[in-house]
């Protein structure tokens, strides 16, 4: 613990306080998520902390029930684009040719198109639920992962203990689970933690536009969506989820940094 810079240390508790709150929202909430409770648009008191919403349900509560839909999309769809992207950056790197032609010029195609056009556009013809929004999101960030992995692998894919693999006769299974794989997970790391924010911010977008979280579930989005008014009338109810999607975001890059930092500090001190 001494070792871990106050950075890291606080987003390790911000996150940790999200994701404990996700998993147990039934006990950590004051109020049921959907029980109306006082007038529209109360302000902060001891008896609803953060206030009430357009209809008057406790905006604390929802927020703490919001955060297992938001987090648990965003998770998903970040395992999703990291474990398509990332397998497919590694077989591009290692094989070359006309396999790594092909998938570098797909995924040069869908990232020339911005990423909330094509969802908005897929969105809009296909049943909007949980698992069509973690496909969506994850197929579309794959392309970055890729990217990336490709980028990382290729560098990778010229040492001498990846050649010495090859002439042992081992397969591209082990060449990129047991060479590439471990050597390239400092970077992957780092970017897991922008990418999940990317995700959580993504759908928070999608919700706010009515095409991502539909009702009766709700995610920090959808209450930015649904409180936007209250801002004309002075009130705060608006600012409290987008406050929570900020401080997700902090919390994890910090995290992330810190991860990235201790990981290549390692590598080179095992280089050394």
């Amino acid at each position: 613990m001494r070792r871990i810079p106050l950075s890291a240390l606080i987003g390790m508790i911000l996150t940790g306080g999200f994701l404990f709150c996700a998993i147990f929202a039934e006990w950590v909430a004051p109020y049921g998520y959907d029980e109306v409770l006082g007038k529209v648009w109360e302000s902060p008191s001891s008896t609803y902390l953060l206030g009430t919403d357009t209809i008057g349900r406790d905006i604390l509560s929802r927020l703490i029930y919001g955060a297992r839909i938001t987090i648990f999309v965003a998770l998903a769809a970040s395992i999703l684009s990291f474990s398509l992207g990332s397998f497919l950056g590694f077989l591009a790197a290692v094989r070359g040719g006309w396999i790594d032609q092909v998938l570098s010029r797909l995924v040069d195609v869908v990232m020339s198109v911005p990423s909330l056009i094509i969802a908005l556009v897929l969105l809009s013809v296909l049943d909007i639920n949980l698992t069509v929004l973690i496909f969506v999101i994850g197929i579309l960030d794959a392309t970055r992962v890729f990217r990336l992995s490709r980028a990382v692998a290729m560098d990778i894919a010229v040492m001498d203990y990846v050649e010495a693999a090859k002439l042992r006769g081992e397969g591209q299974s082990w060449v990129i689970f047991r060479e590439i794989l471990p050597n390239a997970l400092s970077p992957l790391v780092a970017e897991f933690g922008l990418r999940f924010i990317f995700a959580v911010l993504f759908i928070s977008t999608l919700s706010f536009l009515g095409l991502g979280i539909q009702p009766p579930l709700m995610d920090w989005g959808g209450m930015v969506k649904e409180n936007k008014d209250a801002l004309v009338y002075g009130k705060s109810a608006a600012l409290m989820p987008a406050l929570a999607i900020a401080l997700l975001a902090i919390s994890v890059n910090l995290v992330a940094d810190w991860v990235l930092t201790r990981t290549s500090s390692l590598k080179g001190g095992r280089g050394g």
